[in-house]
């Protein structure tokens, strides 16, 4: 088995001979997780005799790694899921993945919210995955308590307005926001979002680096003016422990997905019905909000081993008893991108979107009109480096250089633009 990859022994499935394996990847291993694949993998394995389905658990910083010596070594798993659409363009790319459109097809492509594979149309009519989920990633979140002691009447639609609740609500062992400041996937995809929010772009819609520019560096002074309001740690936050700085009652605003919902309800109820959540703030109300959603997939390796019976089972995780269960793991956090089960009671009904009606809307709402580095707007063309960008970490240690180092926002930017292009042409 590969290194990083941990294979779970999953209760409740039965032992015996299989004259077939599957090995499903993913980075997403909760225990309410695990047990909805159980489910998943017990009935497909009911259906198919002689199959047995083995879930391996991938690292969620460390899959390009991972998946990259499995692809060298001839040792790749039939199935991946959860993965952003920019790493599935970059493999599409290199010639690595097997065509989908047959699960989609299996699937049922008119069962899917209009416009949820859309980011997987790599080349006309070829889609090269599918959307598990939409995810909108950069959520602000904030304390409806705490805005209401520091008269607050409103959530912070702008930066300025943010900046100024910060202030007012920090204090007393809270902090005003836990923004990430380490070289990782976190501060990256941030620093990425915050050049959109700022009206700007990293790329021109044909691809050209367009990240030397006014807008990004006011997104970088920007940045460093949070600073203040992020605690010490936050030089080392990834998404883990930026979420739990928020759920914790460490912070009065959070930046984030879903997640927090469930979380929140079970590891601090005392602040449970005090949270909601908006789109992140922008420079000014004359910039639309952009949020990043990395559209959740699936795909199929094209050395994997029974492919036909690997676009069974990939088909097989849309079906709606056993997609709920996954979706409901958490609430939120991944939202459905079929219709018959974004409409179903079982979903409807699950304890954390009935108690949070208005924040499953809003998160929805954005998630359905996000983007990534991937395709940035309606406008850009797919961007088959964009993993590989994210993955170098420049970006983020452009944010550390000026934050951390005190460097001009200029010369980070055209340094770190300059890096870009030469990865472009990589």
């Amino acid at each position: 088995m590969l290194r990083g990859a941990v294979a779970l022994a999953i209760p409740g499935g039965a032992s015996r001979a299989a004259t077939t394996r599957l090995r499903w990847w993913s980075t997403q291993s909760s225990p309410e997780q695990i047990a909805a694949y159980r489910h998943q993998i017990d009935t497909f394995e009911a259906a198919h005799p002689g199959v047995e389905v083995v879930f391996e658990r991938t690292s969620d910083e460390g899959y390009p790694a991972q998946l990259a010596a499995a692809f060298a070594g001839g040792n790749v798993p039939n199935l991946v899921t959860h993965l952003p659409s920019f790493a599935v363009a970059d493999y599409w790319s290199a010639g690595l993945l097997a065509p989908f459109d047959d699960v989609i097809a299996a699937i049922g492509a008119d069962r899917f919210n209009e416009g949820a594979n859309r980011v997987y149309e790599i080349e006309p009519g070829i889609h090269a995955a599918a959307a598990l989920g939409n995810t909108a990633a950069n959520m602000l979140w904030i304390r409806t308590d705490l805005m209401e002691k520091a008269g607050i009447d409103t959530i912070p639609a702008t930066w300025d307005e943010l900046r100024a609740a910060c202030q007012k609500m920090q204090g007393r062992g809270v902090y005003g926001a836990p923004l990430p400041y380490a070289r990782n996937s976190m501060t990256t995809l941030v620093i990425i979002g915050f050049i959109h929010q700022a009206g700007g772009q990293v790329f021109t819609p044909e691809l050209e680096v367009a990240l030397d520019s006014d807008e990004a560096q006011n997104a970088l002074e920007f940045y460093t003016s949070m600073r203040e309001f992020s605690p010490a740690g936050a030089t080392s936050y990834s998404w883990r422990e930026s979420l739990g700085a928020f759920v914790s009652g460490a912070t009065a605003t959070g930046l984030y997905a879903g997640r927090v919902l469930i979380n929140v309800t079970r590891q601090n109820p005392r602040i449970a019905d005090n949270i909601t959540c908006a789109t992140y703030p922008t420079i000014s109300a004359d910039v639309p909000p952009w949020t990043f959603n990395d559209f959740p997939s699936v795909f199929i390796p094209a050395d994997a081993p029974d492919i036909e019976l690997t676009k069974a089972f990939a088909a097989w995780l849309y079906r709606p008893d056993g997609y709920i269960r996954q979706i409901n793991a958490t609430p939120g956090h991944v939202l459905p991108v079929v219709r018959d089960v974004a409409g179903d009671e079982r979903f409807l009904k699950n304890d954390v979107v009935a108690r949070y009606p208005d924040e499953i809307a809003s998160l929805s709402a954005a998630a359905a009109a996000g983007h990534n580095l991937g395709w940035e707007t309606p406008r850009h063309k797919t961007n088959v480096k964009a993993g590989a960008i994210i993955n170098s970490g420049i970006l983020a240690e452009m944010v550390q250089r000026v934050v951390l180092n005190g460097e001009a926002p200029r010369s980070a930017l055209r340094d770190t633009a300059r890096k870009i292009e030469d990865l472009m042409k990589s």
